[in-house]
């Protein structure tokens, strides 16, 4: 019989993992990080990781669960909403704020940066919802043009989360690509 303090340990361990996969990855790269590589980086064993998570394939669908599911809540409030401009610029701001945050955007930056990991089924999954946003975003899906701002719009929310440093800070590059993106869906 497990008490609530093991159970907390253990999905405080898990999470470590978790962090620490997501770090490494982002660092050395997918393919180039190993579970004893985790291990080490947390100063456990690789027993202890795998305890958790049998392959390095788990511990990265995990993370995207996490970016899945803001995805599907994104799309789960639009399509409750009434087509049109304050509908448009609520999915492009939430969009924008998923990518802000740490589990959101280091997936998202992992996936981009690692072609190899698109083809990956829960990287399939992302660009399946990618999908249902932009045209979500379309007042008229059956209008190409109007599809294609709608992609281009969260092209320039996730560009003005990973864009280069010379385009400005964080901040100031998150803000004007979600002016960008707003313009593109005529939701200024």
């Amino acid at each position: 019989m497990t008490d609530a303090r093991t159970d907390t340990r253990r999905t405080g361990t898990r999470e470590q993992i978790r962090a620490a996969a997501l770090d490494l990855f982002a660092e050395r790269g997918y393919d180039a990080t190993s579970l004893r590589e985790i291990a080490d980086r947390l100063g456990v064993t690789k027993a202890a990781v795998y305890y958790h998570f049998r392959t390095k394939e788990e511990i990265l669908a995990s993370l995207f669960d996490d970016m899945l599911a803001g995805l599907d809540a994104i799309i789960e409030w639009a399509g409750d909403e009434a087509p049109g401009p304050a509908r448009a610029r609520e999915i492009v701001e939430r969009y924008s704020t998923l990518l802000a945050t740490d589990s959101g955007g280091e997936v998202s930056r992992i996936v981009q940066s690692q072609q190899a990991l698109k083809q990956f089924a829960p990287g399939e999954e992302m660009k399946r919802r990618f999908e249902a946003m932009s045209a979500l975003l379309a007042p008229d899906v059956t209008d190409p043009a109007q599809r294609l701002r709608g992609r281009l719009a969260l092209v320039a929310v996730h560009m003005g989360a990973f864009g280069p440093d010379a385009d400005g800070d964080a901040a100031q590059r998150r803000v004007v690509a979600l002016r960008v993106a707003q313009e593109l869906v005529g939701a200024v």
